[in-house]
This record gives C-alpha cells, structure tokens and sequence, in this order.
C-alpha cells in the first residue's frame, strides 16, 4: 500500500506511519518512509536543521519543491511507501507561516504544483495509492501541542482550526480524492493501535489482492523466522 499522509501537525500522522511500518516489516517486508517535509528536515543532523532554521527563503522553497518533485519516484518505485505531509503541507504551511518571523517557514511563492505532483503519481497507473487525512478535534490537537511539543513546532494553539479548514480544503481540491483514494481518518479519543486497526479496515477496498492475502497471514507476535517443510512456508517462532 503506497500512503500519502496528510493532516495538521499533532494529529497523530507520525505515530499512524510508526505503526503501520512496523505491521509491514513484522511480515517481512521493506517499507520506505519519509516522514521530513516539515522544515526543518527531520532527517538531518541536529546542526544541520538549526542552520537550516536561518537558510535564506529562495534556498529553502527550492530545496523542498526538489525534494517534493523526487518523492514522486520514491512513491513509483517502493509498494510500501510512507510519505508524511508531502506537497500538501508545504502548500498550506508556506501560505500560513511564510510571511511570519518566528516561522522557519518562506513565503509561498507564485507556483502551485500541488496538482502536477499528483498527476505524474496517477499517470503511473499505480493500483494501491491510499491518500489518508488525518485528523483529530482542535482541543485534542491542543492537547498533544502541551504534553508533548515538538522540538521544531510549525502550527500555533490559535491557529488550529483555521489549518483544519485549510487541509480540508487542499485535500477536497486533491486529485487523489476525485479519483477515490481518500481516506478521513479521526484520532480523538482513540489509542494508536485503534486508529491502525481502522486505517486498515477503510483500506481494504482500495489495496490489491496481494496485499489482502499478506494481511490474512497469521504471522507470530513475537519474532520469528521463515523455513519450508517439504515445499510449504513455515513461520518459525524463534526462541528465549
């Protein structure tokens, strides 16, 4: 399944993909996630995104529209892809912060590719592109903003619901919903493991056939390791 994630900050997209990545390489299978669309890149070393934080607007809107442009390949090329944000964020998080000087953030310039993005992964006739929105009530998001904060945190308390009207603007425009990908996933008052059994769920008329045979494996909870016994796969609990 190849998830493009989407959703204000603290709605619980990082923790959704955390969880999914591990459900797929329990079963044995390579996941590529990119969770780093937020500047500063989380991906880069501490001294990198401090510095990153004073790079001039012109470097930064170009290093991010290069990096949006390359994930279209990332999403082609890898059938467990886990993008976070993407070309959605820097839309609306350049439009909001951009003009902000406590912001990392750079003005949002004259272009908006958002669509082009989306045309060049739908002309690739991929079969199991899943375009979630997540989400969670404002006081929720407020919530988690308190008990946990960010390092670099991008969104402000007071302006949650105006990002929650943005992002459900940008992804009714999105082509991934006219062609019926969309999923809208709430996690208010839900633990992770629940919001993961429903992504799940609401997937199912959107994946393959492959990937609905891999999820009706019974794999161990614990570790294990695959042998064969005379022609037929076995998963082998491994021991201690």
């Amino acid at each position: 399944m190849r998830c493009v994630f989407v959703g204000v900050e603290y709605s619980g997209k990082t923790t959704l993909i955390n969880l999914l990545s591990d459900y797929y390489r329990h079963r044995q299978q390579r996941v590529h996630v990119d969770d780093h669309f937020t500047i500063p890149d989380s991906t880069l070393s501490a001294e990198s995104r401090e510095l990153y934080l004073d790079f001039p607007n012109d470097v930064k809107e170009r290093m991010q529209r290069m990096q949006l442009q390359y994930h279209v390949e990332v999403i082609r090329n890898y059938p467990h892809t886990m993008i976070s944000g993407w070309h959605i964020e820097e839309l609306i998080y350049s439009e909001i912060y951009g003009e902000d000087d406590e912001s990392p953030y750079y003005p949002r310039y004259a272009y908006r590719h958002q669509r082009l993005y989306e045309v060049q992964v739908l002309e690739s006739r991929l079969p199991d592109i899943v375009f979630i929105h997540v989400k969670a009530n404002a006081d929720t998001i407020r919530q988690r903003m308190e008990a946990d904060p960010h390092q670099y945190q991008i969104i402000k308390a007071a302006d949650v619901e105006r990002l929650q009207q943005r992002f459900d603007d940008e992804v009714d425009r999105s082509l991934f919903t006219d062609k019926g990908r969309l999923i809208q996933l709430d996690t208010t008052d839900k633990t992770p493991t629940e919001s993961l059994d429903e992504l799940l769920l609401l997937s199912e008329p959107l994946i393959t056939a492959g990937e609905m045979a891999l999820r009706s494996i019974e794999v161990p909870t614990q570790e294990y390791e695959v042998g064969y016994e005379n022609g037929v796969r076995r998963l082998i609990p491994k021991s201690g």
